[in-house]
């Protein structure tokens, strides 16, 4: 990658090769930057400190294809990470309803069609949560979320049979479906000891396959349209495994947070 290139930060994306940062280019194309252990990474932030450019939007064309453009008037996000305009186009605003509304664009109707799987994440002060991933995303979806410890719970047929266990897991057990990055980033600079995580997800995980299981298996929990429970759905015990070198954050006491205000001036 040629020093003194320009770009748009999109984020950190994983995959069993580990992290690389997702970038866009000034012409629109997208490029990674693998972040390979030992490397130096240096930058500048041009950007104001605390505006945050829109990242453009995804159309979905099937379960593994999708496309994403460019923010076309490189606009300032005014909900998450998109403007107005971006995210009434991208596809994936219709994901977490798609199981209540059933409507959403073909491409991403096929996306949901995809088996997937639902897990329980556990972080390094102890917080759980319940998640659901796609069998693509299966891997990648915990090391994004960040997760210390985690193990899937049950298997769905599709998107729409997973948010409802998804649901029901949190109205049953008080299991919430997302915890804050500050929150997960204060909790890697004083971690509770891995086994001692790993046991508090083991527990979690094996209430919430109980619960699953209980009265008559997952139907209870799902119905389709016409009120029926639908088949589709079972559960499972599967250990994530984490990324390779995550040990070195996760298991690291009283480990140092970077000093200075990465939203402004110049890094390495």
């Amino acid at each position: 990658m040629q020093a003194g290139s320009r770009f748009l930060l999109r984020g950190v994306v994983w995959n069993e090769r580990g992290a690389s940062l997702s970038l866009t280019t000034v012409q629109g194309t997208q490029e990674w930057m693998a972040l390979l252990e030992g490397i130096e990474l240096r930058f500048q932030v041009l950007t104001t400190p605390s505006v945050r450019h829109c990242l453009g939007y995804s159309t979905v064309h099937g379960p593994k294809q999708r496309e994403q453009f460019a923010c076309a008037t490189h606009s300032t996000a005014e909900r998450g990470f998109q403007c107005g305009q971006c995210f009434a186009r991208d596809d994936f605003r219709y994901l977490h309803d798609i199981h209540r509304s059933g409507f959403a664009p073909p491409g991403m109707q096929a996306y949901v069609d995809q088996q997937h799987w639902l897990y329980v994440a556990t972080f390094a002060d102890g917080t759980c949560k319940v998640g659901t991933a796609s069998d693509r995303s299966k891997f990648s979806r915990l090391a994004e979320q960040g997760a210390v410890a985690a193990r899937y719970v049950a298997w769905a047929r599709d998107g729409r049979i997973v948010r409802h266990l998804e649901d029901a897991v949190t109205q049953n057990l008080g299991l919430v479906q997302a915890v804050r990055s500050s929150s997960k980033f204060a909790a890697l600079a004083n971690p509770l000891p891995p086994g001692e995580v790993d046991g508090i997800n083991a527990a979690a995980a094996a209430r919430v396959r109980q619960m699953l299981d209980a009265n008559g298996g997952l139907g209870e929990y799902v119905t389709d349209n016409a009120g029926e429970s639908p088949t589709g759905s079972h559960t499972v015990e599967e250990q994530w495994a984490r990324p390779a070198g995550a040990g070195v954050v996760c298991e690291s006491r009283g480990a140092l947070t970077y000093p200075h205000d990465l939203a402004t001036g110049s890094h390495g």
